[in-house]
């Protein structure tokens, strides 16, 4: 299993976020792209909040990578409406790429086994 830690901003603004959160509740979600996620190797996603700036953490398989899910993901027409909308409420890291919403982190520190 792999594991990938990225980061995003939020428009901040507190109402914004709030319907953010709400295509996030449980069960909320559409259930076209969660079963995406599921058949482009990711086994568990946690998204994580403080004031305007999210924590993701994604699980996958050993063979997944995000060049393969960019490929599926740039075929499936829900996909692409899904991520309309989330940019709504979305703002890229001031160090991000051109159009790229999630950054991988690095991570710097690990502590036991």
């Amino acid at each position: 299993m792999k594991r990938f830690c990225l980061a995003l901003d939020l428009i901040d603004d507190p109402e914004s976020i709030k319907e953010y959160e709400g295509y996030h509740a449980p069960g909320a979600a559409w259930p076209e792209v969660t079963q995406h996620d599921i058949d482009c190797g990711i086994l568990n996603i946690e998204i994580f909040r403080t004031g305007n700036r999210m924590f993701m953490i994604l699980e996958t398989g050993d063979d997944f990578t995000f060049e393969e899910k960019a490929k599926k993901d740039s075929s499936n027409p829900i996909i692409a409406k899904w991520e309309e909308l989330m940019w709504k409420y979305q703002q890229p890291l001031p160090w991000a790429k051109p159009g790229q919403k999630w950054v991988l982190m690095d991570r710097i520190f690990k502590s036991g086994l």
